[in-house]
């Protein structure tokens, strides 16, 4: 799974880096959680948009909110058919970006999980796959929410945890937000895990289970 990540790039080079309009309400951000507004890039009018979205995704036909703590991340093998995720998948896709995510890895003998932080090698911002909805609340205040969707640990988090987030490449990008793309075979392809070449890995301390911790700190390599 995913539940935790990091983005700091500066928002320029970050627009740069999607090819889209920068969004300058981007503080840099080292300790993410569910529930938070993220950046998402998504497709309109042909153009890549940045835009925010709450993180756990919450389908057109929920009666309330608290369907997102449990939709932050869907599940590569049934997001096609799953009714939380199935419209979005088709309709609906976004790239969601992180200079890097957390991992936790059971330590045998000890209550406490080692977290880890993992980035490209090259450093350069990730793309996760993901999906966003608009819900409409019995207020009736309109609500953008997202889902970050993961896949099988590649040869480097396999260790660490049995998940990760897709991760797309570049040139994966415009048929992942190609709006009225339907091919769910063609898409499904996509939702692999990325390559462990090109991925590295760092234990972190453990003051990052807490969301309250937000600094760059939370990166720094364990003692």
């Amino acid at each position: 799974m995913c539940g935790r990540f990091a983005l700091y790039s500066d928002p320029v080079k970050l627009a740069k880096h999607f090819d889209a309009e920068a969004l300058y309400e981007m503080p840099h951000r080292y300790n993410v959680a569910p529930t938070q507004n993220i950046p998402i890039v998504r497709e309109e009018k042909g153009k890549r948009r940045f835009a925010l979205a709450r993180w756990g995704l919450i389908p057109h036909w929920a009666k309330d909110m608290d369907i997102g703590y449990h939709t932050i991340n869907a599940r590569a093998e049934t997001v096609a058919s799953k009714p939380a995720f199935r419209n979005a998948f088709r309709y609906r896709r976004c790239l969601i970006p992180a200079s890097g995510f957390y991992e936790w890895e059971v330590v045998p003998g000890s209550k406490v999980k080692q977290p880890w932080f993992i980035v490209l090698r090259d450093r350069e911002p990730m793309a996760f796959a993901g999906l966003w909805e608009k819900w409409r609340s019995p207020e009736g205040d309109d609500v953008e929410s997202c889902s970050i969707i993961v896949t099988d640990a590649n040869e480097l988090m396999r260790p660490i945890h049995d998940r990760m987030p897709v991760i797309l490449a570049p040139a994966d990008w415009d048929a992942w937000l190609e709006t009225e793309a339907k091919d769910a075979g063609g898409l499904q392809g996509l939702l692999k895990p990325y390559s462990a070449e090109d991925m590295t890995a760092w234990r972190v301390s453990t003051m990052v289970n807490s969301p309250r911790n937000d600094s760059a700190e939370c990166l720094e390599a364990a003692k």
